[in-house]
């Protein structure tokens, strides 16, 4: 009987341990990932033209549609949108293109024309308007 009392103290400490190996050993993985997700994220700020809150809305779905954006903020007033997103899904030229094809000019792309004569009538912007300000 002491023997059988004794292989199952024995069985269980083991078990213990195991189980606490296996805890750490997940939660160790799960910070790792962690680290690597956060060292993948880039920001990015560049120029849009846009006139008003409707526009806000339209640029900043635009952007968030692209996979691997986190968060994109356009500054209405400034015309530049801040955008957070994974580098190693996307890239800044894939959610420019984004924004154009919504009807916005950005730096480095124009507007979709088709786009941009669908937009509302106050979110039809001046093409010569500033962007990207330091206000």
């Amino acid at each position: 009987m002491k023997k059988l009392v004794l292989s199952v103290a024995v069985i269980a400490t083991i078990g213990l341990f195991s189980c606490k190996n296996e805890i750490k050993k997940d939660s160790d993985s799960s910070v790792k990932t962690e680290e690597v997700t956060k060292m993948a994220m880039t920001n990015i700020t560049f120029g849009v033209r846009g006139n008003c809150e409707t526009c806000k809305k339209t640029i900043e779905k635009a952007a968030n549609s692209v996979e691997g954006v986190s968060k994109a903020v356009w500054d209405v007033d400034k015309k530049k949108i801040d955008v957070s997103f994974d580098g190693s899904k996307t890239n800044e030229m894939a959610i420019q293109n984004a924004i154009a094809a919504s009807g916005y000019d950005t730096e480095k792309v124009s507007a979709n024309a088709d786009a941009y004569n669908n937009l509302p009538s106050c979110c039809q912007y001046d093409h010569e308007m500033s962007m990207n300000q330091m206000k």
